[in-house]
Order: structure tokens, then sequence, then C-alpha cells
């Protein structure tokens, strides 16, 4: 889906104005909540405060996005602006401002710390976070009674052991593990954290065949999948589809975001959110996701691109704009206008986690092809032949070789 919201001319127009074309990603489901109505408002709160400045948005869904601006950019149009899935690349090959060239110093020091650093490559920020969120495990109340279980879990033990109960009784999906294609790097980051693992160690080296990340992957083969847990091949299971099977009440438990709660809730799910179980008690961390708004410099127009920006990032248009999607405001501001009103009270709990939690490597320029390799082989590193060590050493190998390489 290509939505266009164009003002007037591009470039230059008459008069000495000018047009900034920004590249968006769609945050909605449908046509009715697309992104294009809150570009379209912010477009026309902007235009009428800045009359030299037109801005000139093209909303694209989250398949076509990165693609789309990869091609302008390669063709030698780059948008002024691209709120996309990962900044590294260009900045790596400087084709981007720094956050401190086109942002004023207060809506750059508001960003949440967390977010800020995320978004940095070689000590710079050079990503903007725009949209953010972090996972919680969620359980389906109803089922969980059905099944005898009072309490959600805290630790893995007690996981297996509520989906033993689950299954006993006939639930289809006791516990989703999505490991298909889809998002197969974000469950296997929140797994390797809630092992006490990561995809990389404090200064950022790989260490996906981490003692700690074997074993995690180990107990998943064993405990949950070997037992028919998880009702079928987790390799086959993609994230959306274990969202749509938890909301049409055939699954215990899974790890998810925010955008879940409202799926639930729209088929009449009572479900709970906790913090995600591990080994000994509730994980040391969880994962957390951000998106990124990019000021490319080709076109030379800073000083209008950090207008814009400076009303992007002004608390009402975030707010506005976390609020009506289910996300997280990724300026401190904003965080504590949401935990100040009770109409977000479903997410404080999701909010409060931001502030620890761990996000993808996407400040390597090698993220991007070891992300497509984990999404190609994590599914059947716990399925019935998988050897989850002999995966996770293939997929370190792959991912010291983009290093290596892109030195």
């Amino acid at each position: 889906m290509t939505l266009s919201l164009s003002s007037c001319g591009s470039g230059v127009g008459d008069g000495g104005d000018v047009t900034l074309k920004l590249v968006a990603a769609d945050y909605g489901d449908n046509a009715s909540n697309s992104s294009k109505h809150y570009w379209d408002r912010l477009v026309k709160d902007f235009e009428k405060k800045n009359p030299g400045i037109k801005v000139d948005v093209s909303v694209y869904s989250w398949t076509d996005v990165d693609k789309k601006v990869e091609e302008m950019v390669k063709s030698g149009k780059a948008p002024d602006m691209a709120q996309i899935g990962a900044y590294a690349d260009y900045a790596a090959e400087g084709k981007l401002y720094k956050a401190r060239d086109v942002l004023s110093i207060p809506v750059q020091a508001d960003f949440v710390p967390a977010l800020a650093e995320a978004g940095e490559y070689n000590r710079e920020q050079y990503g903007m976070p725009f949209g953010s969120s972090t996972r919680r495990l969620f359980y389906n109340k109803k089922l969980f009674a059905e099944a005898g279980i009072t309490d959600p879990p805290e630790t893995w033990a007690q996981v297996s052991a509520d989906a033993a109960k689950l299954k006993a009784k006939g639930v289809k999906m006791p516990y989703a593990l999505p490991l298909g294609p889809e998002e197969t790097q974000a469950e296997t980051l929140m797994w390797m954290l809630s092992g006490g693992g990561s995809y990389t160690d404090s200064i950022g080296k790989y260490t996906i065949d981490s003692k700690e990340n074997v074993k995690t992957f180990e107990w998943l083969k064993k405990e949950l999948v070997a037992p028919g847990l998880t009702g079928g091949d987790p390799a086959k299971l993609n994230r959306q589809d274990a969202f749509n099977a938890f909301a049409a009440g055939d699954v215990g438990m899974l790890n998810g975001h925010p955008t879940l709660m409202k799926q639930a809730e729209a088929k009449g799910v009572e479900y709970g959110t906790v913090e995600l179980p591990g080994p000994a008690g509730k994980a040391k961390a969880t994962m957390g996701v951000a998106d990124w708004m990019t000021a490319f410099k080709q076109n030379g127009h800073r000083d209008q691109v950090g207008k814009f920006l400076d009303f992007v990032y002004d608390e009402k248009n975030v707010m506005d704009f976390s609020g009506h999607y289910g996300l997280l405001p990724v300026t401190t501001s904003g965080s504590h206008a949401m935990l100040a009103d009770s109409k977000y009270a479903k997410l404080h709990s999701f909010l409060r986690q931001l502030d620890n939690a761990v996000f993808y490597p996407a400040d390597k320029t090698s993220w991007p092809l070891v992300s497509k390799t984990v999404k190609a082989k994590m599914g059947k590193a716990v399925g019935a032949n998988g050897n989850p060590a002999g995966v996770l050493s293939d997929i370190q190998n792959t991912a010291n070789e983009a290093d290596n390489s892109a030195e």
C-alpha cells in the first residue's frame, strides 16, 4: 500500500518555498487507521505555523518501506527524511545528518536514554527513535482457570508445567513459539535475554553461540517442543499467526507486544501480562524494539528538516501517535505524560520496562544479514532433529564474517 500526502510542488517552489520529502511506514492494519491520517493532520498543522516549508509524505507498508527508501537512495533521489527500520548502513556511508545537526538541544535531550543510545553509530546518534515497544508474557485467563492454574509463571519450569496442564485440557497451542520466518529474530532475542544471554556483549561483539544461549535453546527443544507443548512446529509458526491464534482463544501463553492487547480485546479474550520468566525467576531484561527516523543530507535542507522534526517530537504529537497505535512514547516527556494518564494504564507495565530493555544491535552494519540468517535457521534448531549448539555456531560464524568484512 502506497499513500501519498502531497503539498504543492517539490524542491524549491514559488516564493522560495522548500518542500521536504518524507517516506514513512504504515502502522495501521487497514485504510481507516492508516498512518496517512496521522501525517495528514500533523503536516497541516506544521505548514500553518511554517508558511515557507511544505512537506510531502509517502506512506508505505512495513513490507515495502525499507526497500523503497533503498531504491530512492540508490537512484540518487534520497528523501529528506525516512522513518524506517534501520539506519546504520546509511550512517556508515555518510548519507545521514547526525541527530544533533538537525534537532534542537531540548528535543534531542528529551529522547528516552536507552532509545537514544540504541540509535548511535560510532557513538554518534543518527537514528532518531520514532515508535517503540517492549515485550511481556501474555496468558489467557480463561484457559488458565480451566486448567486449574491460579498464578502466571515466573520461571521456565512453571512455564513447561503450566503448558502441560493446558495441553491436558485440550488447548491447541499451550505455548505459542513463533520461530517462523516473519519475526524469528525477535522471539530468539526474548529467549536469549530470559536465559541471561543476548546477541552481543557489552562491547558489541556477537555472542550468539554463548553457553547461556545454547542452554536456553536446548531447554526449549527438550522441555517445550519435544513434549508437544507448542502445538506444532515452531519453524512454521509466524508471529502474526500466533497473535491471531491467541485472539481466537487457542493459545495459552506467548510473548507479545502492546498491539496484541487491542487484538485480543476485539475478540473478547481475557488476558493478563507478566514479565518474561527466566530459569530461576523473572528475566533480568526484556526486549525493546524501536523504529527510526533518519535525515538524509543529499538535498541540503538541514534547517527545514530540523524545524519539522522538532515539531514531530513535540509532546502532543508524540502522545497522539503513541496513544493511537498502542506504542510507547520515545521521549521522556511523553513517557511521563503516559504514566500520569490512567487512560493508558494497560501500557504502563510495558513502559516501565523501557529504560532497561535490550535492543537489536542495529548500530552494526552486519545486523541485517545476521537477522536474515537467524530467520532462516533458528526454527530448525529446536525441531525434532535440531541441534541448538550447531545452529547457533553456524549463525555466529556468519556474524563474525559479516562483522569482519564491515570493518
